[in-house]
Parts: structure tokens; sequence; C-alpha cells
């Protein structure tokens, strides 16, 4: 597993950022760029379980590791989801879980460095290095459009 890094500068203060991130509706929009119509069901608090759920209702399912609001954000992914099933045991998933997703809002001159730093597995890593950049450019034009 290697650990891919994204950043991004948003002229935006660190609080508007991680709230247009996290929360409804804002959060379905940049994320569309990962699976237009993906949601969450759960909450962002430490110690939560949280599922990323595409249409379909096939995702993942992830914990919360650690949670301070508008500075750091820790999502470990822990299983996945599969035609409804959650799958925290198998061979296949044991193979990548638990892999983790860091999210580091730092103030910056006029707005906010927003960095992620992501575990990959298997065959992802191309398409996480095409599809971060986006979907954060995306999150850069709503935060940007509604300070």
């Amino acid at each position: 597993m290697s650990t891919l890094h994204f950043d991004i500068h948003i002229t935006a203060p660190r609080e508007h950022v991680w709230r247009t991130m996290l929360f409804t509706p804002t959060y379905e929009r940049w994320t569309a760029s990962f699976c237009e119509g993906s949601r969450y069901e759960g909450s962002w608090d430490a110690g939560s379980i949280i599922r990323f759920l595409a249409p379909n209702g096939d995702g993942m399912v992830s914990e919360i590791a650690e949670h301070r609001p508008a500075h750091f954000l820790s999502i470990r992914h822990i299983g996945a989801i599969n035609n409804g099933m959650e799958d925290t045991t198998s061979e296949s998933v044991r193979a990548w879980a638990p892999c983790l997703e860091n999210y580091f809002f730092t103030d910056e001159a006029s707005g906010t460095r927003l960095r992620i730093d992501v575990d990959v597995f298997g065959t992802y890593e191309d398409w996480m290095n095409q599809t971060w950049p986006q979907a954060l450019q995306a999150l850069k034009a709503i935060c940007e459009a509604t300070t």
C-alpha cells in the first residue's frame, strides 16, 4: 500500500472549508468527482462508524479515527459494502484494511491550505491521482462561491 498526497489553497476561512467539505448538500457536490450521487450515512464524530455509499448502495464502511473540527480529520476504512452486505473480514478486504484518509486544514494567507493523505491499494493509484485533483478543484469552486 502506498500513500498519496494532495493539497490545495482555497480562498475561504478554514471553518468554511471544513463545513463545505463534510456536510450536506455540498459534500455530495464535490464528491461527485468520485461517484455521481455519492453520499454518506453516519456521523463525523470520533469513534463513529460512517458509510460512504454509491447510489446503488455499494461502498465502504469506515470509522472516524480522529476529528478535531476545522483542523484534522482521520478516516480509517475498515471494509467494503457490496449488495447491501458489509464485509470487514474477507481475505480481499484484509489485503487493504485498514487504510487511512487524513485531512489537514491550516490557515494560510488569504485562506486555507487543505492537505489530504490517502492510503491507496491495488490498481486504484492511477484513478486516485486523476480524480482527487478534480474533486479538490470542485471543492475549491464551491467554497469560494459561497463565502
